[in-house]
């Protein structure tokens, strides 16, 4: 029977998703944690056999704390699963490792499909994002501005779509104000955003927060 745990840092949600686990009697959810520390303590306690992780964990980046769980357990299954919608973060999601990806509005038994097939070893997308990776395969030259940024330039690329300034960022993710100056530069090069009012607006109009 695997074990699961469910990362989220809204505990509505955690409930949720516990009562959709409940209908597969094959699936044990062993833990449940509101926080990156919490799911790590949990780790590297309990027996795990999968993580049911969401994009933003607190103050966290889902995406950095589904790195560190693959720098510290490298066969971990890890699910992404988020408010927003796939195109948006499922890309980055599988990049750094994820196993599958799917949004909190997916019916029910979507969810348990991915569930499991995460849990099985296996990996999953939805259809339409296959479609996409095909594409993204296919075609490179198609990209949206906000993705031909790094993880750490999409995280601070978002922050600043809502407002915070280089000062705010920098005590956040715990770096110097230089090096979110310099990330800063690059994103500006990247995407052709130069102002903190064009990113706002462009991060706004895309639903990227």
């Amino acid at each position: 029977m695997p074990r699961l745990v469910i990362a989220d840092d809204h505990a509505v949600v955690r409930k949720g998703l516990r009562l959709i686990l409940a209908d597969a009697d094959e699936l044990h959810v062993a833990g449940e944690a509101a926080s990156a520390d919490e799911l790590l303590t949990i780790l590297h306690t309990r027996p795990v056999d999968a993580v049911i992780l969401d994009v933003v964990l607190g103050d966290r980046d889902g995406i950095e704390v589904l790195k560190h769980i693959r720098a510290l357990f490298p066969r971990m299954p890890v699910l992404m699963i988020s408010m927003h919608a796939e195109d948006v973060f499922a890309m980055r999601a599988l990049r750094a490792g994820a196993s599958g990806y799917i949004e909190k509005s997916a019916p029910p038994e979507l969810l348990l499909e991915a569930v499991r097939r995460v849990a099985a070893g296996g990996k999953y997308v939805s259809p339409a994002m296959a479609e996409r990776l095909t594409a993204n395969v296919s075609d490179r030259g198609t990209s949206l501005p906000h993705e031909r940024l790094s993880d750490r330039e999409f995280e601070i690329f978002r922050l600043l779509g809502g407002g915070k300034s280089v000062t705010e960022i920098a005590h956040a993710l715990n770096l110097s104000v230089k090096t979110v100056s310099s990330h800063r530069t690059r994103i500006v090069a990247k995407t052709g955003l130069e102002t903190n009012a064009d990113i706002v607006e462009y991060v706004t109009s895309n639903r990227l927060r």
